[in-house]
């Protein structure tokens, strides 16, 4: 599976990626910001907590009222499973390309998969923290305490695929700039 997947990502695949994931950071992202700011009247969610509990969550969720609820859940199954989809699209592309053609051929194959993973949690924490707020004032447990540990494995399964890419991109570079001076040299010695 990874090799099929490896022959399928190039670099116009990856820079598809990485135009879309350029293109959410400063267009989208802000707009989505803003909205949900000014619906839910705070810049608090769950989505940008590193941990919360399940308490945290109704503060959340009565804080935000019936309108920023309705927005959150709203925007929950639109931007929010889109966003999920750019940025693991460009972190996997990011390191499917490097293992293929650069510095992570060595990695095993389950670390290439992290950004599939911390989509997927990610997924899971907004499906979670959406039927609290939908079912807000009552409880709902169990799905209110998952729904930070989802939000937890997220930013840590995240952090860790960005700094697989950046070391990729740190070996990857360092790798073509050999190359390049080794190139440099052996074009000096034949003029000589």
């Amino acid at each position: 599976m990874r090799q099929r997947l490896e022959a399928v990502v190039g670099w116009r695949i990856w820079l598809l990626a990485v135009a879309a994931f350029a293109l959410f950071l400063a267009l989208v992202l802000p707009e989505q910001a803003a909205t949900t700011q000014a619906i839910t009247g705070t810049s608090v969610s769950p989505d940008q907590s590193y941990w919360y509990s399940a308490s945290e969550l109704y503060r959340m969720a009565e804080a935000y009222g019936a309108e920023g609820r309705a927005h959150y859940i709203r925007s929950r199954f639109t931007f929010d499973v889109a966003w999920p989809l750019v940025y693991g699209s460009f972190l996997q592309a990011t390191l499917l390309l490097a293992s293929a053609r650069g510095p992570l051929r060595r990695v095993p194959s389950i670390m290439l998969a992290l950004p599939t993973l911390a989509v997927v949690l990610d997924l899971l924490e907004n499906s979670s923290a959406s039927l609290v707020m939908a079912r807000f004032p009552e409880a709902t447990p169990v799905v209110a305490d998952l729904a930070g540990v989802f939000t937890f494995l997220k930013w840590n399964v995240l952090g860790a695929s960005l700094a697989l890419a950046g070391i990729a991109a740190v070996l990857g570079g360092g790798q073509r700039l050999r190359s390049w001076l080794r190139s440099r040299r052996g074009s000096a010695g034949e003029r000589a």
